[in-house]
């Protein structure tokens, strides 16, 4: 009977050491396991705080042609898209007035530029309140905005704007504020502004949609992080740094945002590794496999 116990005994005594193995190798291993993370490296650059816009192009100098006198078109000179200086003729007009000596009249441009326009054709009479040709100016264009009161502090005249338009969506206009009225709007509580753009090469047009970004405010080779790598919100921000392949919470104070970008005031500096994926199984302290 003692010799029945004692093997039971031994059974018993190896059993539980080997579950005591196994708990040890489980907990090692999930000491050493590694939390997969991929980091960016934080650099410095230049970083705009901008009030976006949308609005329509025009040319800086338009204008609508009306003949001086009565009479039939005869003969037309220019076509839609010639250039033309000021006081050139557009059109010949036939006076077609009983006892006067038969003369052409031109349509002259009061402005040099481009021909927009034209609204009629040979054998239309016209009179002195007849449109007949638009002319542009467009080495220079404007857009007209309304800025709502609460951001007149954040506008002033030489302000630098980045333009936009669709038919050329990799390329960035610069244009400058020009104007500024003195009266708001009373209905919209809004302020109008103009901005001026050069435009030698004329790749703006007069009817363009553009999308307009009024800089504010900027800090130059500021330290940005990505808006995937911030966690919380309000002035109870952090972010997960790497530092000898562990993982680090570092509380952040964040800036001017850009798109997706953040400046970082405190708590990151050039060169950190800053966690942008992976962080929401992290903790202080633990071990990081950063991955490419």
């Amino acid at each position: 009977m003692m010799k029945k116990t004692k093997i039971i005994l031994v059974f018993v005594f190896c059993i539980l050491n080997f579950l005591s193995g196994c708990t040890k190798k489980q907990e090692v291993t999930k000491q050493d396991e590694l939390i997969p993370v991929k980091v960016m490296r934080v650099g410095l650059k230049d970083i705009y705080k901008t009030l976006e816009y949308v609005g329509d192009i025009k040319a800086l100098e338009e204008a609508v042609i009306y003949p001086k006198v009565s009479g039939k078109i005869i003969e037309k000179v220019k076509q839609d898209g010639s250039e033309i200086e000021k006081g050139g003729a557009i059109f010949y007009i036939d006076r077609d007035e009983v006892g006067l000596k038969f003369e052409k009249a031109p349509v002259e441009s009061p402005i040099d530029g481009i021909v927009g326009r034209i609204y009629v054709d040979i054998g239309a009479n016209v009179t002195t309140q007849s449109p007949v040709a638009l002319v542009v100016s467009m080495d220079k264009v404007k857009i007209g905005l309304s800025i709502p009161e609460k951001h007149l502090a954040s506008i002033s005249l030489e302000q630098k704007a980045s333009v936009r338009v669709d038919s050329y969506p990799d390329k960035e206009f610069t244009g400058v504020v020009t104007k500024i009225s003195p009266v708001l709007d009373m209905e919209t509580r809004s302020m109008p502004i103009e901005i001026t753009i050069d435009n030698k090469g004329h790749f703006l047009k007069s009817g363009m949609f553009a999308r307009v970004s009024l800089i504010i405010d900027k800090e130059k080779a500021a330290p940005l992080i990505l808006k995937e790598s911030i966690m919380g919100k309000g002035e109870d921000t952090y972010v997960y740094i790497v530092e000898n392949n562990k993982a680090v919470l570092r509380k952040v104070k964040l800036g001017i945002r850009q798109n997706e970008y953040f400046q970082a005031k405190e708590g990151v500096r050039e060169g950190y590794l800053v966690v942008i994926m992976g962080q929401q199984r992290l903790r202080d302290g633990v071990s990081v496999k950063v991955e490419q």
